[in-house]
């Protein structure tokens, strides 16, 4: 490190150094000494307009500008310049001349949280009503940013907002508020006592500069009772975070937000041994048995059939390993990061086949007494529901069928999010609506994989029939059910607001309008925008032009968003020449700008019934990007010469300016296709796309590729209301395939491309193959219930053995196990290159050694970067470090594989709850195929609207009659019900087999667990 003495005597400013010192061990073991020389400065302002002493002194930059000296910045650590990149500068002043007064401080008031207080109630500080004039000390700032990076993203928006006023005080700088970390003394402890010093120091700076006027109070917000004591103990004005909401105006209101883990004044004390569930082990011994191999990690899953019923996935294992019973489970929620250890085999057992709801076996629960006053884990109602799971394991043998049972002894990770849901009405006291009484009352989440969380609220009476949006806090040993907090009510349920809104929270959609700083990077002249008319202009720099190409679009109908055109014609030596042209959207979203950074976070647009989620702002999704038919759009263009027999001599990339002749909708092109009147140049460029379509997709059938499927239904809307009318069946034309097997085709060309150029780096798509063990049932299935052999060897081996299901007497059955199969599968997933070795790239549903995704980079973020990566690799620009950082991509990778999914989810939520509403009022009668058979009801999927359903035993008992007796025989797959109510009063007994046809009843019903509207579906007999 060079020498900083010269600095020193040079600044008349600095007052003093002081050195921090870290010991860290090297990859050889060896133990490194780091020492890193702090600048301690005096002008770094307090930033409130009260204080002329800090404005006059604060430190200018050339335009005038207060911001940090460039002296601190240097003494900052790579960690540090990152985490005040966005903040350093602080003009003007942030922190109000009139703060606002409270009962407790009328005289007005600043806040001074500490770590704990913004990690356990973000949700209070972003609320529009309270929390204004904020000092965010650098310490706390550092700490959020380790404990929670989500938690710190939303920290960093408000002190980038203009209304809250949140201001960043770099304490670690400032001569007075450094603190040094005592002998023996923990981080923790010496960041506290760095609170408070802050604090301190602040009251007393400002008594200073105000001169004996009214100082408004510097109020030190923390939910730690040690160090609340300490404060007061030095006299310093200090809140617990319940102290400070009841003591605002509205603070009734707010005062349900306050994390019910944090607000805990007595915890019920419990004998050795007392406890609900085990403890947890320690991080140090899970880590040690995982690295042995006694215990093992991995993500916890909850069935959707069974929340008694969890799985995890682990490498030592070709099946999943079975977690039976809350015992279990120990307070693992889905999507949690657990870890595990496998029970004796005597232990071991099969799968439920029995539909276990929480909310029938918990209803009329006491919220109240759940944590203080339940005394078993297991409640009644639930060790009657397994029973018949115990009596069925020792009825008969189970060697062969049992499958690895594990029980979880620790967490990893939490994988908690904000959940929507409804309050259970039946965990309401008759007198809850009496005054402002607070209760304790379960939430029921949307989402059925989520058990039920326990809320303190004074609203109840405001919140009863509402969505309402919660965050989860904590799950105590002592408590059967977790605990959450009040977050914000959506509004009515079944409002088409609330239930959407709902819909975008639960899978985490970034639906906000784009900030300010988004819209600033979109061009200047906004709908006016044009390709430069001279190709002079530097904006033609290395772009072809190919405006003399009949090219066209074909997208679904309404499509506005155009990502890809495409156009093909003969060459003089018998060959074609066919090309794809994409959106050249990194023309107009350059590297680590508001709207790339913005973009990165979304990845994804998001296609819901009723509206689409941009990734990109309208003006560059539906209009400058989008290659509309008619005008000239900056494109990058993939060019293959062919032959015939659709064999690629040649490939080139171009960036390139493209005018489409014609924007077709599927049918449209399909029509044209058809009508053999049509023989201008334009339609038979693409029937000679068409033609060589069909050899491509034949190749890639023939390498292996499988044909997979699901249920894919449109719902029609009408025009003025947007209200559901009509569902329709999607309708597969050849246009679809056309497009499709050149869309794949530019993805592998472009995959080689950037991958030859950049091994470490380039962003691919994989698809892995998955685990033989996946489809043992359904292998099973087929063969007991159809003859038939389901062979999983190679992708080759299953397309093959797919297209053999076949049903001559019902057409349908072949697409249902291709349903059926697609869920065996493992999921795609975008990843740096560097981080698989060669023969992990496969895609295994597309048979392809390499892929990547490239021609939809106005609604994919993968695909913006591809579209960079391959402009670096032809030359075109030079690659931006951002494209080029392993570490950045594979955070990339990360939230888009997330967000990706997430998208899909929505999707089909969407889908599914609109066609609830377009049954609203309507009774159907359709044809339906049994999935899956329980020992209590069974799974069915209706192709003509294609939702799923479950229908029970206890649903086809008629009013004030028992639940119809039945026998399951799980070997055959079949349900034997008996005494079931037939035509005129008769009783018959009905037999139910896997894969089976049946005719249901499907009418609208609102889910009285999830507050959703659905459908619900009746055996016809």
């Amino acid at each position: 490190m060079a020498s900083l003495k010269h600095a020193l005597g040079s600044d008349p400013l600095q007052s003093n150094i002081s050195s921090k010192v870290y010991v860290r061990s090297t990859r050889s073991g060896k133990v490194q000494k780091i020492v890193r020389e702090v600048y301690l400065r005096q002008d770094i302002p307090c930033s409130s307009r009260l204080c002329s002493t800090c404005l006059n002194n604060a430190p200018r930059d050339a335009a005038g500008n207060r911001e940090l000296h460039l002296s601190q910045k240097k003494e900052m650590s790579p960690r540090q310049r990152e985490l005040t990149k966005s903040l350093a500068q602080v003009a003007p002043f942030v922190l109000s001349e009139k703060p606002a007064a409270t009962k407790q401080f009328p005289q007005g008031h600043y806040l001074v949280p500490d770590t704990n207080a913004f990690l356990s109630a973000m949700d209070l500080f972003e609320h529009a009503s309270a929390f204004y004039d904020v000092i965010v000390l650098q310490v706390v700032l550092e700490e959020v940013r380790n404990r929670s990076l989500p938690l710190y993203n939303r920290l960093v928006g408000l002190v980038k907002s203009d209304d809250k006023r949140f201001y960043v005080f770099f304490n670690d700088f400032r001569l007075e508020t450094y603190v040094t970390r005592e002998p023996q003394e923990s981080v923790n402890d010496r960041n506290d006592r760095s609170v408070r010093q802050a604090v301190k120091w602040y009251g007393e700076h400002l008594t200073s500069a105000v001169k004996g006027k009214k100082c408004p109070a510097v109020v030190m917000l923390s939910n730690d009772r040690d160090n609340l004591k300490k404060a007061r103990a030095d006299g310093l004005a200090a809140c617990s975070l319940r102290e400070y909401v009841e003591s605002l105006p509205d603070g009734e209101s707010l005062v349900d937000m306050i994390p019910e883990a944090q607000d805990r004044e007595i915890t019920r004390e419990r004998k050795p041994g007392d406890h609900l569930y085990a403890e947890y082990l320690t991080m140090s011994k899970m880590m040690t048995g995982v690295k042995s191999g006694l215990l093992h990690q991995g993500i916890f899953n909850v069935s959707p059939y069974n929340y008694l019923e969890g799985s995890i996935r682990v490498p030592a294992f070709p099946k999943a390993l079975l977690i039976l019973g809350r015992e279990n489970i120990n307070r693992a929620v889905d999507g949690d990061v657990v870890v595990v250890e496998v029970l004796p085999k005597d232990q071991w057992k099969e799968p439920s086949t029995q539909i276990i709801e929480e909310e029938t076996i918990t209803k009329n629960e006491n919220a109240d007494a759940d944590g203080d006053e339940a005394e078993d884990i297991i409640s009644e109602k639930e060790r009657k529901a397994l029973q018949e799971e115990v009596k069925r394991t020792h009825s008969k043998s189970t060697e062969g069928h049992a499958q690895p049972t594990a029980k979880v002894v620790g967490i990893i990770k939490r994988n908690w999010r904000q959940y929507v849901g409804h309050i259970d009405q039946s965990s309401v006291s008759k007198s809850a609506n009496q005054g402002r009484k607070q209760e304790t009352v379960f939430l029921i989440p949307m989402d059925k994989k989520i058990p039920k969380i326990r809320l303190r609220t004074r609203q109840i009476g405001e919140l009863l029939g509402k969505r309402i949006l919660v965050t989860m806090d904590a799950w105590d040993r002592d408590s059967r059910h977790p605990v959450g907090h009040f977050v914000r009510s959506l509004g009515e349920m079944e409002s088409k607001a609330a239930e959407t809104e709902a819909l975008l929270l639960e899978y985490d959609v970034q639906y906000r309008p784009f900030p300010k700083t988004v819209l600033d990077c979109l061009p200047k002249e906004g709908h006016d925008w044009r390709v430069p008319a001279s190709t002079d202009d530097p904006g033609w720099r290395d772009r072809q032009d190919l405006r003399d190409l009949l090219i066209c679009s074909i997208d679904p109908i309404g499509c506005q968003d155009i990502d890809d055109a495409l156009h093909a014609r003969s060459l003089p030596n018998g060959n074609f020449e066919v090309g794809v042209h994409i959106a050249d959207v990194s023309h107009f979203v350059k590297p680590n700008n508001a709207m790339d950074t913005e973009a990165s976070v979304r990845g994804t647009s998001v296609y819901l019934v009723d509206k689409r989620i941009d990734m990109l702002p309208m003006l560059l999704g539906t209009d400058l990007c989008s290659l509309k038919p008619y005008v000239e759009r900056y494109a990058f263009s993939v060019i293959w010469e062919m032959t015939p027999a659709a064999d690629i001599v040649d490939v080139r990339f171009t960036k390139s300016v493209i005018k489409s002749r014609e924007a077709f909708s599927y049918e449209q092109a399909q029509l044209r296709v058809d009508d053999v009147s049509q023989q201008d140049d334009l339609t038979k460029g693409i029937r000679t796309l068409m033609m060589l379509s069909k050899v491509l997709k034949q190749k890639r059938m023939d390498a292996g590729a499988l044909s997979l499927s699901s249920p894919e239904v449109k719902v029609q809307m009408e025009s003025e209301t947007s209200d559901p009318i009509d569902i329709k069946t999607k309708v597969h034309l050849d246009t679809m395939s056309l497009v499709e097997e050149f869309m794949l085709l530019a993805n592998i060309s472009v995959a080689g491309k950037i991958y030859s150029a950049f091994p470490q780096t380039a962003i691919l798509r994989r698809h892995g193959a998955p685990p033989k063990t996946n489809f043992d049932e359904l292998a099973n299935q087929l063969k007991v219930k159809k003859g038939m052999e389901l062979r999983v060897d190679s992708s080759r081996a299953l397309a093959d053995s797919l297209d053999t299901c076949v049903d001559p007497a019902e057409p349908f059955f072949n697409t249902l196990v291709r349903i059926m199969a697609t869920r065996c599968m493992m999921s795609a997933e975008y990843f740096s290159a560097g981080t698989q070795a060669y023969p992990e790239f496969r895609h295994y549903g597309l048979a392809s050694e390499i892929y990547t995704h490239f021609t939809s980079p106005i609604r994919r973020y993968a695909d913006l970067v591809a579209h960079r990566q391959l402009a670096a690799a032809i030359g075109y620009e030079a690659m931006h470090p951002s494209v080029r950082s392993r570490g950045k991509l594979e955070a990339v990778c990360r939230n888009i594989n997330v967000r990706h999914r997430n998208a899909q989810l929505a999707g089909r939520a969407s889908i599914a709850y609109y066609v609830g509403q377009a049954l609203r009022g309507k009774v159907a009668e359709e044809e339906a195929f049994v999935m899956k058979i329980f020992g209590n009801g069974f799974v069915v999927l209706v192709p003509r609207f294609g939702i799923e359903g479950v229908i029970r035993l206890r649903d086809m008992a008629g009013a004030g009659e028992p639940e119809p007796a039945a026998s399951f025989d799980a070997e055959a797959y079949t349900l034997r019900i008996s005494a079931l109510g037939g035509g005129g009063g008769s009783k018959k007994e009905v037999t139910v087999e896997l894969f089976q046809k049946v005719r249901v009843k499907i009418s609208d019903e609102k889910d009285e667990a999830t507050g959703k509207r659905g459908v619900k579906m009746e055996l016809v007999v």
